[in-house]
């Protein structure tokens, strides 16, 4: 298993970087994604504490720790901006925190993610066909979330991403333990959404390939 956007209480999470690592280890993930919501007042303090942390993680375990961040509730005139910050701060996977229908994300924020050259947009909600022809044409992966209240849209995402070609991954979106989906799980809530069989493994191939280009 592979979850390439979680959380700690760095942000709301409720765990700390080395246990969601360990928790996430006994669950027989591979890899994981530590992506702490973020915005002008403290993207500097998560991509170096993270960071920080994920490096001695990262010599001593079999798990492979990606330090993140999540732009969350950013205006989306200052999306773009802020991804480049976060890129040149040390950060090794950068996601935007998409338009859920279940929060009151401005409207742009998809766009903006996409054509500011974010890693994945985060539960993209409602995502327009436009939009998800942009992911395509730039390489962006949309996310197929197993986070509750967010997943409601996963079938949407499908359909988009079918009719754009564009690329998905799988994330669990953890804030807690419970967050943290098997591999076995994760594919069940995937087939729920419509996905295949075929799909899903590309999904996870997908972030295999992120979680190499960002260690190496």
């Amino acid at each position: 298993m592979i979850s390439l956007h979680t959380h700690t209480f760095f942000s709301d999470g409720e765990l700390g970087v080395s246990e969601l690592v360990r928790r996430a280890e006994a669950k027989g993930y591979r890899a994981i994604g530590v992506t702490d919501h973020v915005d002008e007042a403290n993207l500097e303090f998560i991509i170096s504490s993270v960071s920080k942390c994920a490096e001695k993680l990262n010599a001593v375990l079999d798990i492979k720790v990606v330090a993140g961040v999540e732009i969350t509730h950013v205006p989306p005139v200052l999306i773009s901006e802020m991804i480049n910050r976060a890129r040149s701060l040390g950060a090794k996977i950068v996601g935007v925190h998409g338009e859920t229908i279940i929060e009151p994300v401005l409207s742009g924020t998809n766009r903006a993610a996409i054509l500011g050259g974010a890693d994945f947009l985060a539960h993209p909600g409602l995502l327009s066909a436009e939009d998800a022809a942009l992911a395509a044409e730039k390489g962006i992966f949309l996310e197929i979330t197993t986070r509750k209240g967010h997943a409601y849209t996963n079938g949407h995402v499908l359909k988009m991403a079918r009719i754009a070609g564009a690329k998905m991954i799988i994330n669990t979106d953890s804030h807690s333990p419970s967050d943290l989906v098997t591999r076995e799980n994760a594919e069940l809530i995937a087939r729920g959404a419509g996905l295949t069989g075929e799909e899903i493994r590309e999904c996870f191939f997908n972030s295999e390939k992120i979680v190499k280009e960002a260690l190496n």
